[in-house]
């Protein structure tokens, strides 16, 4: 993936440096803060990039305590994605998600997708405190994810079989998949996220269309 300047991260003092995971994430930012300011530019709005933190094992956010066993996530109050460094070895390991460069992307474009849906008041609706409501939310992130990649794919930067690593990450991170190889067994009634074919199908459906209005159906 090409590297393209963003701003610092904002990083807890032991973890600040150049390290292989603060380049890469410069630069899969980079590329969704291009995408997002000219999509809120047509728009005629104004896109205000996130702040990141790395971390490994435990860090203070807004939202309270990021730790390891939370994964990736974002917090709306101080507008900061959190990335835990081993999430990835362990969404290999424990979930049998891709763990390639294009996978560990399509994680932090879904982070960014819920930025996105900050900024457009998604979060202020009544339905975002129903689960059904929680669920559609990850998966329009997920869409987002898509729409990013798309960008991604048409400029040579995601090449065609890479794909497959955001789909096989998607499909890991999935509820039910979660479920069946932590407990053994599936229940939707505690789903959070959706279900692996729903996450796949939701980043099908922004990668496949390149337009983030494809997405605003899934909510």
């Amino acid at each position: 993936m090409q590297s393209q300047t963003v701003d610092k991260t904002d990083q807890p003092v032991e973890f600040r440096g150049d390290d292989s995971y603060e380049v890469f994430t410069r630069k899969v930012l980079g590329s969704t803060d291009g995408l997002w300011q000219s999509a809120f530019s047509e728009s005629n709005l104004a896109y205000k990039k996130p702040k990141l933190v790395l971390f490994r094992g435990v860090t203070q956010s807004a939202c309270g305590v990021a730790s390891a066993a939370v994964g990736p996530h974002y917090c709306p109050y101080d507008r900061t994605i959190y990335l835990d460094e081993t999430f990835f070895d362990e969404l290999q390991q424990r979930f049998g998600g891709s763990t390639g460069e294009v996978a560990q992307a399509y994680v932090i474009a879904h982070e960014v997708g819920h930025h996105v849906q900050n900024q457009l008041g998604v979060f202020d609706s009544s339905s975002a405190q129903t689960q059904k409501g929680a669920i559609a939310i990850e998966l329009q992130a997920d869409c987002y994810a898509g729409v990013w990649a798309y960008s991604q794919s048409k400029n040579n930067v995601i090449q065609p079989g890479e794909i497959d690593q955001a789909l096989s990450a998607a499909a890991a991170v999935g509820d039910d998949n979660i479920q069946e190889r932590t407990e053994g067994r599936v229940n939707p009634e505690n789903w959070t996220h959706g279900s692996s074919e729903q996450r796949v199908n939701a980043f099908q459906t922004g990668y496949s269309s390149g337009d983030p209005a494809s997405c605003r159906n899934l909510i």
